[in-house]
């Protein structure tokens, strides 16, 4: 934002809060920085979580289980939708063959 546009906030911040101007932007603050603290604790967790995945796949990948012991575990299940067979061949010569 320029300062045009910031002097054009400041004057109608002026006509709608007159003398309650420092309290509503003391407010508004308080508002503000409780909000980018909520943030930012959102974000943290989110990071924490993705690292103990991270570290928790990791860790399963690096132990000494065998693939072996899911070969009991089988849901594979045929397609249910019909397998695609070409057209047959016609006989008949197409126009185009004709010309």
């Amino acid at each position: 934002m320029g300062m045009q546009e910031m002097a054009v906030i400041g004057v109608i911040a002026i006509l709608l809060f007159g003398k309650n101007l420092p309290g509503v932007a003391k407010t508004f603050g308080k508002y503000y920085g409780d909000f980018k603290r909520g943030l930012s604790d959102i974000q943290s967790e989110f990071h924490n979580a993705t690292r103990e995945v991270e570290d928790s796949a990791s860790s399963g990948y690096s132990s000494k289980s065998s693939p072996a012991q899911f070969d009991d575990y089988d849901d594979f299940e045929e397609a249910s939708a019909p397998k695609f067979e070409p057209p047959p061949q016609s006989s008949t010569p197409e126009k185009s063959e004709l010309a």
